[in-house]
């Protein structure tokens, strides 16, 4: 059996340290009180798991102080004990939040059942808890890594939509973390008790995608033996994430459309209209404004989508983050695997900063979990990473050696020092001080180095 903190509440001084000696004896912390308001006084001081009171007191009833622990102290159960026990008494106590009502004179067996399960539901109650604050680490914000600008402004817009029922459309390359963030929307938001349902629209083909999302009845196409719910369906009363939206054939934005603006569909080959409340949160890789140029994807359907945008940016335009990123799933994987490492040498850290990451932070995690399995090393080092970024530290244009111009060498080693310099400023939201401070310099040598290569806010916004 788990032993608790309790509190006794009693007038009746015998019978206060009768039990509390009886519920010593079993083990538990105990403390006793014979006012209302010294219990009061306790419980503000001390997180008791149960609270054991008379609803005969000097001050205030037993009553009083229910209310007042509901308010003050919802963490601790409550049992009532008096000695004029009735049916309508009971049903007020429970009806008010009392965990148990007993009856004097106690019954010791009775008041350690109450006891223990008060202190079982007591440790359902903080499982839960710790449950859920895995999950918001999880799948919440603190899931998502990153100090550079415009991930602060990304954080600071998922807070203000998430708990709203508006629609919201995440733009961003391939494997920069957009079915994160569409958890985090919904893990912030009030559906998150209610599914959450992802469907990648692009692995699909449109027939079986339309069935995927709003299900189909028996015989509606060949092979369809039985009935079958759709995504819609299964996460009513949550969120569906519905990812590479930009794939969605003519058909199906139009049933989409419908969704959208009714809350409601018919199955494939069925009839019967289902009403839903869903929050549609949806993603792509593709300039959907070009597809509606096109017109391969509906103008009406990309006014209703595009209520809230969030723009995930690529791992090459916040390179500040690439170390946070790094250690970040190092410890991870560190965790996974029981292997001794303690991180990245400076110079592995630098290659993987100066690396454009095409495959975003999908690509990195996989670069962190390979280094961690193969690596011999306590710490990182170059010669652990994977080649394209080895190759990387040592990539200079030397065809600009041979075109037939004056200062080759400073020509080819300029290229990646402007492109550095300007990678730098854009991560830091162009907060020159800060930036000078990023790349190891002092700010009137970045002010140099900016004026020599006719770098300006001004000449990068119109470019």
């Amino acid at each position: 059996m788990y032993q608790g903190s309790l509190l006794v509440i009693d007038d009746d001084q015998p019978l206060l340290e009768s039990m509390a000696d009886y519920l010593r004896s079993l083990g538990h912390r105990t403390e006793t009180a014979t006012t209302c308001r010294d219990a009061m006084i306790r419980m503000k001081e001390y997180p008791f798991d149960v609270v054991i009171c008379d609803v005969n007191l000097p001050d205030q009833d037993g009553f009083a102080l229910l209310e007042w622990s509901r308010q003050q102290v919802p963490d601790s159960q409550v049992i009532l004990l008096t000695g004029f026990g009735t049916i309508e008494s009971a049903v007020d106590a429970i009806r008010l939040g009392a965990f148990d009502y007993l009856t004097k004179p106690i019954i010791e067996d009775e008041l350690n059942f109450s006891i223990e399960r008060a202190l079982g539901q007591r440790q359902i109650v903080t499982e839960n808890r710790n449950l859920k604050a895995q999950l918001n680490q999880r799948f919440g914000l603190g899931n998502i890594v990153g100090h550079d600008y415009r991930m602060q402004r990304m954080f600071e817009l998922i807070e203000s939509v998430a708990d709203t029922r508006t629609t919201v459309l995440v733009l961003g390359e391939s494997g920069t973390g957009k079915t994160v963030t569409a958890r985090a929307i919904h893990q912030l938001s009030n559906r998150r008790e209610k599914p959450f349902v992802e469907v990648a629209c692009g692995a699909l083909p449109d027939s079986l995608l339309e069935s995927e999302l709003f299900g189909h009845v028996a015989g509606a196409f060949t092979g369809a033996n039985h009935d079958k719910q759709g995504k819609f369906l299964q996460a009513n009363g949550g969120t569906i994430f519905l990812d590479e939206i930009g794939t969605a054939s003519p058909s199906l934005q139009v049933k989409l459309l419908r969704v959208l603006q009714d809350r409601e569909f018919e199955p494939v080959g069925g009839t019967k209209t289902h009403k839903v409340d869903v929050r549609m949160i949806l993603a792509t890789n593709a300039d959907l404004e070009e597809e509606v140029r096109k017109g391969t994807f509906r103008q009406d359907l990309y006014y209703r989508i595009n209520v809230v945008s969030l723009h995930q940016p690529a791992l090459r335009e916040r390179i500040s983050d690439i170390p946070l990123l790094a250690e970040h799933y190092l410890k991870e994987f560190v965790d996974q695997t029981g292997k001794k490492v303690a991180g990245f040498s400076e110079a592995a850290m630098q290659s993987m900063q100066r690396y454009r990451w095409p495959g975003n932070v999908r690509e990195l995690v996989n670069v962190v979990e390979r280094s961690v399995v193969l690596t011999k090393n306590g710490v990182i080092q170059i010669s652990d990473l994977p080649e394209c970024i080895r190759n990387e530290e040592h990539s200079v244009d030397y065809n600009s050696l041979h075109n037939g111009c004056g200062n080759h060498l400073k020509a080819a080693l300029a290229t990646p020092e402007k492109q550095l310099i300007l990678e730098a400023l854009e991560t830091h939201g162009w907060n020159r001080q800060d930036t000078a401070a990023a790349l190891g310099i002092n700010r009137t040598t970045l002010y140099k180095k900016m004026k020599k290569y006719g770098i300006s806010f001004e000449a990068h916004v119109m470019a």
